[in-house]
This record gives C-alpha cells, sequence and structure tokens, in this order.
C-alpha cells in the first residue's frame, strides 16, 4: 500500500548522446518472491500485528478478541492514528515535528477555553480550535522552508514554548472540565447501525475503486503495473479486516442487556481523514509533488515544482491534523489539560514508522498509518489486560519502534544496492 516516486538522473552514453530511457511497462514480469522482495515494508507490519493479535489472545484467555475490548481499542488509537497520519506527511518529506503533541493540546485548550469559559457554540469553538493548530503549523513551515532552520529545533523550540502558551491559556488550571453535548458527543457516541455498516463499505468501495482506476490508467498509459494478483490479494484482505472489524464493533455489548454499541464516532472521524488524504496524495498533483519533494527535493526543484510551498503546505497540515486528535482526545478524557500527554508525541511518529514511512522520505502511505495505530494500541491494550506497568509498557513500545527503524534501513539500503 506504500507509494513512492523517485527521480533518476538521465545517463550519457560514452558519445555524448543521452542512453535510452528504460520505460518501465517494458520491464521484465516480476517473479512472486520479487513482488515480495519489493514490499517488504509491509510484510513486517502486518506480521508484527498478527503476532501481537495472536500473542494476547491466548495470554488474556480471549478477553483481548471481545468485541467489547476490540470497541475500547477503537477509541484508544483514534487520537494516535491521526497525529500519525499528520506525521506521516511530515516524514514524506523526509524532516520531522516534534510539536504535533503541544500543537495537538493548544488546539484542544483553544476549544476548551472558548467553549466552556466564553460559551462559543461547539462548532465554532471546534473551528476555531483546528485553526489554531494549523496557524502554528504554518509558522513551523515558514521558519523551516524559508529561513532554512532545521525541523528538528523549529518543532522542538515551538513545542516548548506553547507549554508555556497552554499554561497561560489555561490560567495555571490544571484541567478544564468540558461541558458542551455536543463536543462530548465526538468521541462518546457511536453511530447508528445503519451508517456504521454503510460507511466503512463505502470507503472500501471507493478504495477498491481507486485502485482500479490507477490499475487501468497505468496499463492505458503504458507504465509498470503492480501485478494482478497482488492487487486482487490486496483487496480481499483489506475488505476482511474492515468488514471484520465492523461486524465485531457491531456486537460490542452496550451499558444495558441487550443492546451494542455499534461503530465509534472516532473510527468514523479516524478512517474519513485517512481515505481524504489517501485521494489527495494519491490522485492529485499536491500529493504526487510531496513524494516527488520527499524522494528528491532537489530534482524536485529543478523540475518545476515549488518545493516552499509544498513543505510550508505539509506543515500547515500537520499541525491541523494534530489539533484534530487534540480535539477527539479531549472529548474522549470529558476535560482539557495544560499538561501534554509524555507519550502522546512517540506514539503518533512511532504509528506512522511502524505502519512502514520511511524516515528518509518519499516512501509510504497513509493506511498504513492504521496497522502502526493498532500495532501501538494493541500493545497498550493487551498489557493493561495483563497488569503491566508503564514501565513494561514504554520499554516493548521502544523496543518496537527501535525494530521498525531497523528493518526501514535495512529495506532502503537492499532496494539501493538493487538500484530501486
Amino acid at each position: 500500500m506504500s507509494e513512492t516516486i523517485q527521480h533518476k538522473p538521465n545517463k550519457a552514453d560514452s558519445s555524448g548522446n543521452a542512453a535510452a530511457v528504460e520505460i518501465s511497462s517494458y520491464l521484465p514480469q516480476q517473479s512472486f518472491i520479487q513482488i515480495l522482495r519489493n514490499n517488504l515494508s509491509f510484510l513486517p507490519v502486518l506480521i508484527t500485528l498478527i503476532v501481537i493479535i495472536v500473542f494476547f489472545a491466548i495470554s488474556t484467555n480471549g478477553i483481548f478478541l471481545t468485541p467489547g475490548n476490540l470497541s475500547n481499542l477503537v477509541l484508544q488509537i483514534g487520537s494516535i492514528g491521526i497525529d500519525g497520519l499528520g506525521a506521516t506527511l511530515v516524514l514524506l518529506l523526509g524532516e520531522i515535528d516534534l510539536s504535533i503533541a503541544a500543537v495537538g493540546t493548544l488546539g484542544a485548550v483553544v476549544m476548551g477555553v472558548l467553549s466552556a469559559r466564553m460559551g462559543f457554540p461547539a462548532w465554532e469553538a471546534v473551528t476555531v480550535g483546528i485553526l489554531a493548530g494549523a496557524l502554528a503549523g504554518l509558522v513551523n513551515g515558514i521558519l523551516i522552508t524559508l529561513i532554512r532552520i532545521p525541523s528538528f529545533i523549529v518543532t522542538l523550540a515551538a513545542s516548548i514554548a506553547y507549554q508555556g502558551v497552554l499554561i497561560r491559556l489555561l490560567n495555571n488550571q490544571a484541567s478544564l472540565p468540558l461541558t458542551d453535548t455536543s463536543i462530548l458527543a465526538i468521541s462518546g457516541n457511536y453511530l447508528p447501525d445503519a451508517l456504521g455498516v454503510g460507511i466503512p463499505t463505502a470507503v472500501l468501495i471507493i478504495y477498491v475503486i481507486g485502485l482500479a482506476i490507477d490499475y487501468l490508467a497505468r496499463g492505458q498509459a503504458g507504465l509498470k503495473r503492480t501485478p494482478l494478483i497482488q492487487v486482487i490479494v490486496q483487496v480481499i484482505a483489506t475488505g476482511v479486516v474492515i468488514e471484520g472489524i465492523v461486524a465485531l464493533l457491531e456486537n460490542a455489548p452496550g451499558p444495558t442487556p441487550g443492546t451494542y454499541l455499534g461503530v465509534p464516532n472516532i473510527a468514523a472521524i479516524l478512517v474519513g481523514l485517512i481515505l481524504i488524504f489517501w485521494l489527495i496524495l494519491t490522485k492529485t498533483t499536491f500529493g504526487r509533488y510531496v513524494y516527488a519533494v520527499g524522494g528528491n527535493l532537489e530534482a524536485a526543484r529543478r523540475s518545476g515544482i515549488n518545493v516552499v510551498a509544498i513543505r510550508i503546505a505539509v506543515f500547515t497540515l500537520c499541525s491541523m491534523l494534530a489539533a484534530i486528535g487534540g480535539i477527539v482526545e479531549a472529548s474522549r478524557g470529558t476535560a482539557v489539560a495544560s499538561q501534554i500527554t509524555p507519550t502522546l508525541l512517540l506514539n503518533a511518529i512511532a504509528a506512522a514508522v511502524i505502519g512502514g514511512v520511511s524516515l528518509f522520505g518519499g516512501r509510504g502511505s497513509v493506511w498504513s498509518v492504521i496497522l502502526g495505530a493498532l500495532i501501538i494500541g494493541g500493545l497498550e491494550n493487551g498489557l493493561d489486560l495483563m497488569n503491566q506497568g508503564s514501565d513494561t509498557k514504554l520499554i516493548v513500545e521502544g523496543i518496537v519502534l527501535i525494530l521498525a527503524v531497523t528493518v526501514d534501513a535495512i529495506i532502503r539500503r537492499t532496494q539501493a544496492r538493487g538500484g530501486r
């Protein structure tokens, strides 16, 4: 499910003439082993998730796979997935954003102050909170792109500064309860049964249509296509996962006997955002430019891409998504706080990297964030069921992140040797 754009310089022969350009559609058909090797970034993630599911299913005597626990798991990974989506955009550029957690909390606090203290309607408070996050990202992008300060320094400084802003906005108050029912419903409510089944199915259909259109268009243009068997397997696996999760969530027991919770609003928000950004990154010029800039910035600049605008836009979108994630988490916790969750940044970046997004830019898919978030959330959820402390959870998450980065480095080295 990864998307990659690579720019390779043209080579000249000894006579000074340009060498013939190799047209990918005329390349020999790949073997099954070659297909697997070219998609190694996805396989370890899927295998890791399966191992985690099997391990916790056995160690918790099946509690881990009960509909009620899976519904709770979806609630837990909502903000992780949204923040991880923002981190994915920045990582595709080969950059880093250390202010995701701080900006997310800032957006939530702005929303909370406007709603609880100033009486703003829910939609206005939420909108201003999201815009506050986008503004923070715009500032980050300008400092990084125009003034050329390293993203690590800019976003680290921003994270520190926003902690002070949070304290000032709340007037040294540790937390501020949320009372608006519409805001609390963002994470507290569940979709009606028809929408709970219909929306995921519609997303699946759009995804399949998108793959089909891409497959046919590349064939008509004479470009190299993903092997048909791989596309079919990808569609079947995606369908089984989505519809299987929906079926389990629809059977999650409610607060009273005979009632069922269904699909949480958070799930619809997360999948909806991922679908939107998948369409943006794979079906628009802007998305192709993002991969191009991350794959080879200098080549992108020389080909006429407005690198400055792309980079500023990506940092703005990242912080906007962080604010949405912060608002979702505040709704779930029914309050906003001046204290930034210490593991939020780690989880956001880990969800993207573990999902297969390259730290070096130019390679990765937004859909992989779901796998990464499920791995991070599954580890925390499973270890909680086993009554393990936060120390154990942090150690395990750190080890998994190191393994993911190691696999990414090995894959890039292998592909470099193979000329890809």
